[in-house]
């Protein structure tokens, strides 16, 4: 399968951008005002959203529904509130999913009120629709992606949250010149290749900071840092 391997390149100056003061974010796919016919998701990946929230300030509470929703933070801290009574502060290191399902209410406020907070907020289409609304957060050793891929996300929550999809997320810091292999879990699945840090190359690609690639009709995929980085690698059914 890998020389039938296909790729789709998104370079960070490519995505959409909104900077509304309290909230500067960048969309690799068409989101709110930004809609771009070509980017409109990679397989059951809808949203991929880098915000920047301003201190003090937020999201108020509005609705969602039937949609996965995996909430990183990358800097800072921030607080969240739901219809099914969770209050809880994500923080750097963990990693917060809440599936939407039939319906639910939410706020997100940065609590901090002299520090900026940034995050990534991740969408993701359900493998059934209307299913029960469910939260889950955990904390992550920041050592155990040093020269790895550390497993965040995954379908049974045997490793990291509990995601209702085929998908696994992986967060890898690694050193210049470290090189893995990721293998995906099945012909009908693509990986994309987010950089949040530094520059790595992804069979012979290269991509710097904020770069975004998608690969799919491959087994595996061979990822090298060119630098010191950090990347995170979101695997999902192509059809679903």
């Amino acid at each position: 399968m890998e020389n039938q391997a296909q790729y789709v390149y998104h370079a960070a100056d490519t995505r959409g951008h909104a900077d509304h003061g309290w909230l500067d974010t960048y969309h690799s796919f068409s989101f709110a005002s930004w809609h771009n016919p070509e980017r409109m998701h990679f397989g059951a990946l809808r949203v991929l959203n880098d915000d920047f929230i301003g201190a003090g300030a937020g999201f108020n509470t509005h609705p969602h529904d039937n949609m996965e929703i995996v909430t990183i933070p990358l800097e800072g801290d921030l607080e969240h509130q739901d219809s099914m009574g969770n209050t809880s502060v994500i923080r750097h290191g963990e990693v917060q999913i809440m599936s939407a399902g039939t319906g639910v209410l939410h706020s997100e406020k940065n609590p901090n009120a002299t520090k900026p907070v940034r995050l990534l907020q991740i969408w993701m289409f359900p493998n059934a629709r209307d299913l029960k609304p469910s939260y889950d957060q955990q904390a992550f050793d920041a050592s155990a992606e040093r020269n790895n891929l550390l497993t965040v996300v995954s379908p049974d929550g045997a490793e990291g949250v509990e995601i209702h999809q085929n998908a696994w997320f992986n967060l890898g810091s690694w050193d210049a010149g470290h090189k893995q292999s990721y293998a995906l879990h099945g012909d009908d699945q693509g990986v994309y290749a987010f950089v949040l840090e530094g520059s790595v190359t992804i069979d012979g690609r290269t991509l710097g900071r904020r770069d975004g690639l998608g690969v799919w009709n491959t087994s595996s995929i061979d990822i090298a840092a060119s630098e010191d980085a950090r990347i995170l690698l979101m695997e999902v059914p192509m059809r679903w």
